[in-house]
């Protein structure tokens, strides 16, 4: 009998099921899954997992026995090689086929890899996407010893505070000029490098990596552009990620650094859906992909609620989050097209927000331990409002008022 078939079991996944099921108990269901894992959480891999303060139970969106009791087929290790939208199957690297009526692409995405000429298949060089990676990276925490972090985005700096709180050595490379330079303004940036340093970490910035050797076959040293050696014991690379959208391409679906979902989250293919890090959209006039929990479960609610006959348009309302050492940043908003920062000092030390403006018109916040800064930003940015510049820099105005 033919039903609902889902590729994929993260976290899009999962929030699909809990929604669909809570709307249609009976049509068919299927999860498939390319890891020997039910669906669990990615964002504390790099934290309270690596460094063993969570378990791998712990990590699990839902206990395993939730699937067979909400009528869930969740099929592990099953490896979807080719989507066939004439005759509607999924063909499974076992040779199996599997039939559906509607299809959910949350297929995620991937770490981006350094090339095979620079890493030369050394072991102790660590990417952080899946369970198996944190247990890698986690078994190398070891207090002494010296990692090298490749990029200095969210990922390699959440590594690096790991790394420093367990008493590591850390030396952090980023290629471009400042540590996160494509996501935050100059002032974050600033922050953030202020407060790993204070942890001890070396900083590289405007530098970038030419080569990796080893020793029997363990990495040992790498080579920066600037001509310096760094001698380490193992590497963490966060240098971005890449969209799994390999199988809707071959389907013919339309892709554009995703796969393209229109408002109701189905792509060219009015029986297939999207959602999650896979998937592209129209935001602001821009194609656009989120990468973060909030945007997988709110699109994957979407899909659930545009399948059963629920039309309701997806709208995107940005808001992350990292957790670094003792501090907190909450972020809501894109800041695509900002000319101008204002700063705003925290209530407390080690609290600080910036808010990013177009004009006259707020585009995001960045709060570092400011969590009612941030509630209120988040409000104001979902209803469409702006906080004056002269509000947004005084510490003394309640910005609640302006609700």
């Amino acid at each position: 009998m033919s039903g609902v078939v889902v590729i994929g079991a993260g976290q899009a996944a999962l929030s699909f099921a809990v929604k669909f099921r809570s709307l249609d108990e009976t049509t068919p269901l299927t999860i498939l899954g390319d890891e020997p894992f039910a669906p669990y959480q990615r964002p504390p891999l790099s934290k309270k997992y690596a460094t063993r303060e969570m378990s791998q139970e712990q990590l699990l969106l839902r206990p395993e026995n939730w699937y067979s009791d909400n009528n869930v087929d969740l099929r592990c290790a099953a490896k979807v090689q080719v989507i066939r939208r004439d005759g509607k199957t999924v063909a499974l690297e076992d040779g199996s086929e599997i039939n559906w009526e509607r299809l959910v692409l949350a297929t995620g995405s991937r770490a981006r890899r350094l090339p095979d000429n620079i890493t030369k298949d050394l072991s102790g060089i660590h990417y952080l996407r899946n369970l198996q990676d944190a247990d890698a990276f986690g078994e190398e925490l070891v207090e002494g010893r010296r990692v090298l972090i490749v990029g200095g985005g969210y990922i390699g700096l959440e590594a690096a505070a790991v790394c420093a709180a367990k008493g590591l050595e850390v030396t952090l490379v980023e290629a471009a000029d400042r540590i996160l330079q494509r996501v935050a303004c100059a002032e974050t940036s600033d922050w953030f490098r202020k407060l790993h340093e204070s942890h001890g970490v070396n900083f590289k910035e405007g530098v970038g990596l030419q080569d990796l050797s080893g020793e029997n076959g363990r990495l040992k040293q790498a080579a920066l552009s600037d001509g310096s050696i760094v001698e380490t014991d193992f590497a963490l690379i966060g240098i971005g990620i890449i969209p799994n959208a390999e199988l809707a391409s071959a389907a013919e679906l339309s892709v554009d650094g995703g796969i393209l979902i229109n408002e109701f989250c189905q792509t060219t293919d009015p029986d297939i859906y999207a959602a999650g890090d896979c998937a592209a959209f129209s935001f602001d006039g821009q194609i656009t992909r989120i990468e973060s929990v909030p945007n997988a479960i709110d699109q994957a609610n979407a899909v659930a609620t545009n399948m059963v006959g629920q039309p309701a348009a997806y709208k995107a309302n940005p808001w992350f989050w990292s957790d670094q050492y003792d501090v907190k940043l909450q972020i809501a908003g894109l800041n695509r097209g900002y000319d101008k920062v204002v700063v705003r000092p925290g209530a407390k030390p080690g609290a600080m927000s910036h808010f990013y403006y177009c004009g006259n018109e707020l585009l995001a916040i960045d709060a570092m331990n400011e969590p009612r800064v941030y509630m209120v930003g988040k409000r104001l940015l979902e209803a469409g409002q702006t906080i004056p510049l002269d509000k947004a820099a005084d510490c003394d105005f309640d910005l609640k008022s302006l609700l």
